[in-house]
């Protein structure tokens, strides 16, 4: 009823207490590509698929590097996020720079928490329309946390989110007391697994092409890892996958003429 009247202004409550700028925001979360995070009590794994706008473009880069120790998985602005991310590389440097050692996971994440914050309370400003899977890994242990654009920021032994990711949430809350113990291996299938169940069964599924794995831990710089190299992960949860991407390839080469 009063959508119309308090929509278009952050720092305004429409009479049911609402303020509807973060709504969109939070729908922007919602329609954004699938992103997995969990951990075990060493590592902490991202995984995320990737979109393409066209057959003829690159797939939309969904993880990245905020530091040795950090990274993020994103849903939603691929642009804010990218504003997000250079901040939080930011406060990764000057604290290194000042403390000599690494940021505490959760301190950044505050700071991230802090700064979205800011923008749903100042006239001229709008939420950021992008929510982040922080894993990384400090002296206290392997950590996840989910910020929103509302400025809420949550801890996680695993979590999805984007776009149908309650059904990677229902096969995480059947499996999560397993992650503790799970090797590096086992986590990153575990993740994979949960982020198939995203999927529509109209769509080809996972490949090597459209799915982005990142890693961290106490022996493992925050990595990435992406294209070929996440063949055999994939190859694990789709036995007969890269038959078919041979096939396919074999099909697209052109034909040879005399």
């Amino acid at each position: 009823m009063y959508r119309n009247q308090y929509d278009s202004d952050i720092t305004t409550f429409s009479p049911s207490g609402r303020i509807h700028q973060i709504e969109y925001a939070m729908e922007a979360v919602k329609q954004g590509s699938a992103a997995v995070a969990l951990k075990s009590k060493q590592y902490a794994v991202l995984v995320s698929l990737k979109r393409s706008s066209s057959e003829l473009g690159s797939y939309q880069k969904k993880i990245f590097v905020v530091d040795d120790h950090i990274g993020i998985a994103i849903s939603g602005l691929t642009a804010d996020a990218r504003v997000l991310c250079n901040y939080m590389r930011n406060e990764c440097a000057n604290y290194k720079y000042v403390y000599e050692s690494d940021m505490r996971v959760e301190r950044l994440v505050t700071k991230v928490a802090d700064k979205s914050q800011v923008h749903t309370q100042r006239y001229g400003r709008r939420p950021y329309g992008v929510g982040l899977l922080v894993a990384g890994y400090d002296q206290t242990g392997a950590h996840i946390y989910q910020t929103c654009p509302s400025g809420n920021f949550y801890s996680y032994k695993s979590i999805s989110i984007g776009a149908r990711s309650q059904s990677a949430k229902t096969y995480l809350e059947k499996h999560f007391e397993a992650f503790e113990g799970c090797s590096l291996q086992e986590l990153i299938v575990h993740g994979l697994r949960a982020l198939r169940e995203t999927i529509p069964n109209s769509d080809t599924g996972l490949t090597s092409k459209n799915v982005s794995i990142g890693i961290v831990g106490h022996d493992q710089p925050f990595k990435i890892i992406e294209d070929e190299h996440t063949a055999p992960y994939v190859t694990i949860i789709h036995p007969y996958r890269h038959i078919l991407e041979m096939i396919d390839d074999e099909q697209a080469e052109p034909m040879q003429t005399n």
